[in-house]
């Protein structure tokens, strides 16, 4: 029996992988994957508003792949297929058998936000298994007291804090919970303090990093806080959480009851309320909370292992997730291309009066979730830009510098762009802020300005200016996009870029 739930927890976990590689060709490279892994071609110790870990692991996937959607998507796929596994062993050490882990790796493949977070290339994925990885050895050292567990956890958390700093309310999480609970006798174990060294050894260089460029991270903070994170509503950050789990919301609750329950693991509950709390008051996104929902889960399906004894019963409850979560896998996974996504939104509200997922982070409506809008016109930027540069002369190729006005159009142009043999473009926006020349030489002679609208001091400057083209998909995020060939300046350019420089403070 062991050997036929380990088959079936590494098929689960290949399905998983499977799947989303399957839909990767129906759209496009997301906004911010362009940005990511545009960040492997500059590795460094950190970035405008992410640790470094994300970028080096762009830089291995484009040594091995190459800059194709493939490469970008492969990497978040096989941790898909690796949080089934890791859940299923923690269920196992949370003493379920064989069904409760069985269970555990369905309910994972089907968590509506583990699908879509599984489909991208960012620092999401990495959060999620991490942080699950982090409660695994916190787990394991409360069943057996093994102070090297502690150590695992210092380390991981150090890396998890290159991935991304919000593990930092993972931690003070845990601490507060352990401190509520009969395993406060852990502040007394050496080895925790030692774990602590280990995790800000290994983010030390991130630290030092941030240092030497004045903490950017604050910068971050405060744009994110006055650009997306006024628009959120706590009300609806409470009803995400049930959301993002949908077809097995039942069991997070169950997990949640199943801890507040359990003496010795009563921590791991006590770690997602403070988690959930904090977030609430801060007015965070809904999706920062999901690196506990895998925990919670395997706990409510080792409950249903022992609360459930009927045969059949037991093999409903699977079917049934599905069931559910077939209907609503779109809003998840891309499963359809895009005119298929279209109709199904549309059909979602026009029958169902729902408009679940189209609600962009500024509080606008339109025709696909922003993820989906996102991965879209991305292509079509990349080729009209190919088709201005094209213009210029070979002699004067060196005379040309192509500048974006965001990280996504940048992220394209040099993503995509590798096929089309583009140069770098220039950029001010997130991480391209710290790689645009101070001057060029020789001085520029033609632009190529990538934006919605072509900016009076550019027009000014230049002699000659085209539209060559712009993205005219509606379903994009960028739709009407544009991308101008400006020739003949009027000074020189150097003298200009001069003058922009001095109005550029920071990268967001």
């Amino acid at each position: 029996m062991r050997d036929r739930k380990n088959w079936v927890v590494y098929g689960l976990a290949f399905f998983n992988i499977a799947i989303h590689l399957y839909v990767i060709n129906n759209l496009e490279y997301h906004r911010d994957e362009l940005l990511y892994f545009s960040l492997g071609t500059h590795p460094d110790l950190g970035y405008a508003t992410v640790p470094p870990l994300i970028g080096w692991i762009a830089a291995i996937m484009q040594k091995l792949f190459g800059f194709s959607l493939f490469a970008v998507k492969l990497f978040p796929a096989l941790l898909g297929g690796a949080l089934v596994v890791l859940t299923a062993r923690i269920t196992q050490e949370l003493k379920g058998g064989a069904y409760a882990q069985i269970l555990t790796a369905v309910a994972i493949v089907c968590m509506p936000v583990g699908l879509r977070a599984f489909h991208l290339f960012q620092p999401v994925p990495m959060e999620l298994f991490l942080w699950t990885l982090i409660l695994f050895y916190t787990l394991r050292y409360v069943n057996t007291d093994k102070p090297k567990f502690l150590l695992i956890v210092g380390f991981v958390t150090g890396i998890a804090l290159l991935n991304k700093y919000l593990v930092a309310l993972l931690i003070l999480a845990l601490l507060v919970a352990l401190a509520l609970t009969a395993h406060r006798r852990v502040f007394k174990v050496k080895t925790l303090y030692y774990a602590m060294l280990i995790a800000f050894l290994v983010f030390l260089p991130n630290l030092v990093w941030q240092y030497s460029h004045d903490f950017p991270v604050i910068g971050h903070m405060n744009a994110l806080n006055e650009n997306q994170l006024v628009y959120v509503d706590r009300f609806s950050f409470l009803a995400d959480q049930l959301l993002m789990t949908f077809s097995v919301c039942f069991l997070l609750i169950i997990g949640m009851v199943h801890f507040l329950r359990s003496t010795k693991y009563r921590y791991v509950a006590y770690t997602a309320i403070v988690v959930v709390l904090v977030l609430l008051a801060l007015k965070g996104k809904s999706y920062y909370t999901m690196g506990v929902f895998p925990v919670l889960i395997c706990g409510g399906c080792v409950a249903m292992e022992k609360w459930i004894s009927n045969r059949w019963v037991r093999y409903a409850i699977p079917v049934v997730i599905v069931m559910i979560t077939l209907p609503a896998l779109p809003i998840g996974l891309p499963i359809y291309s895009e005119e298929g996504l279209v109709r199904y939104f549309q059909d979602l509200e026009e029958e169902h009066g729902i408009d679940i997922g189209r609600r962009f982070e500024d509080g606008t409506i339109h025709s696909l979730p922003q993820d989906y809008a996102d991965q879209l016109g991305w292509e079509e930027l990349t080729k009209v830009t190919k088709k201005a540069y094209d213009q210029i002369p070979e002699k004067d190729l060196s005379k040309a510098v192509i500048y974006a006005s965001n990280y996504g159009q940048a992220g394209a142009i040099t993503v995509i762009g590798k096929k089309y043999e583009l140069p770098e473009p220039v950029c001010f926006h997130e991480s391209f802020y710290y790689w645009f020349p101070k001057q060029f030489d020789p001085d520029i002679e033609y632009l190529i300005y990538i934006n919605d609208e072509l900016g009076e001091n550019v027009a000014d400057l230049f002699q000659e200016i085209e539209l060559v083209g712009s993205i005219s998909n509606p379903n994009a995020r960028e739709f009407g996009t544009a991308v101008y060939l400006c020739k003949s300046p009027r000074a020189s350019f150097n003298d200009f870029w001069a003058e922009v420089l001095e109005s550029v403070e920071d990268p967001f």
